[in-house]
């Protein structure tokens, strides 16, 4: 097989091909991604039309639930086309298109969750500083922050992957251009992405994590001198819900690197995958 990169059509094996699934699978993924876009789409406009929501918390959830609806986007459009067409084929520049916003949405929806851990900590650990971080003009440059970070980090890690050089004939084993699949793809050697890959997950992955760990073991430390049990339980609940979807979202996409690190095989790198691109999208709302 001789390298080609630009015009290739790329395969996606993604799920089963039993014929008689395939509208199944059609209508339980369509339903389960209108329902995350519209309900993620009410969060935003009953946060943005009800003043009394005006607050840090209620802001940085409804950049949330955009980002959340733009990162389904990314993937399961393009798988429904896929099962309705019958067709498992990408180009080769929308590959590379999905794999730069997926990794986007991924790492900006990380920092959302740590910059919602922060003002979690400000909040119980020293509500006296709570009302300097109410103001409009600090949230705004936290979530601006998040959004360059994490657009900087995906445009490197495109920009390394554009210089390998693929085969003609290659199959994705995923329904998505999942990013560590595509480079374990190339006929050219993938040590520098490896490298670089690695040093991004201790980077933007690692660094928003030890500032969650970081914070409410300070929530907790401040909890636990709460001399009325109905306080603590108070403060508690405050966190409860962050802490669920802290945890739904990296044990996810714990799931999706190992699956994919693990085997090459599509059916057993689907159900993290769409646990983490479907699923959470859609259950974040209610948590």
């Amino acid at each position: 097989m001789e390298p080609q990169n630009d015009t290739q059509i790329l395969e996606i094996l993604g799920f089963s091909e039993d014929a008689e699934l395939q509208p199944f699978m059609f209508g339980l993924f369509l339903s389960m991604y209108l329902f995350t876009v519209l309900v993620n789409l009410f969060i935003m406009l009953t946060t943005i039309s009800d003043s009394h929501l005006h607050t840090p918390m209620y802001f940085f959830l409804s950049n949330l639930s955009f980002v959340d609806v733009c990162f389904t986007s990314t993937t399961v459009p393009k798988m429904l086309v896929n099962i309705q067409m019958q067709g498992k084929v990408i180009t080769y520049a929308g590959c590379i298109t999905q794999m730069c916003f997926f990794t986007l949405f991924v790492v900006l929806d990380n920092h959302l969750l740590t910059v919602m851990a922060y003002a979690r900590y400000v909040a119980i650990c020293h509500p006296l500083h709570y009302m300097s971080i109410k103001n409009h003009t600090l949230c705004g440059w936290l979530v601006l922050t998040s959004w360059i970070v994490s657009a900087l980090n995906s445009l490197v890690h495109s920009l390394m992957v554009l210089q390998l050089s693929f085969c003609t004939g290659l199959e994705i084993p995923h329904f998505f251009c999942e990013p560590n699949q595509v480079v374990h793809c190339a006929c050219s050697d993938t040590f520098v992405n490896d490298l670089l890959v690695y040093i991004a997950a201790v980077l933007v992955g690692g660094g928003p994590l030890a500032g969650i760990l970081y914070s409410y073991s300070k929530i907790v430390s401040s909890i636990q001198k709460i001399s009325s049990a109905q306080g603590k339980r108070k403060a508690f609940s405050t966190c409860a819900s962050h802490l669920s979807l802290v945890s739904l979202f990296y044990s996810t996409l714990l799931g999706v690197y190992l699956s994919s690190a693990v085997t090459q095989n599509s059916s057993s790198t689907a159900t993290p995958s769409v646990m983490c691109t479907v699923v959470t999208p859609m259950l974040n709302p209610f948590i």
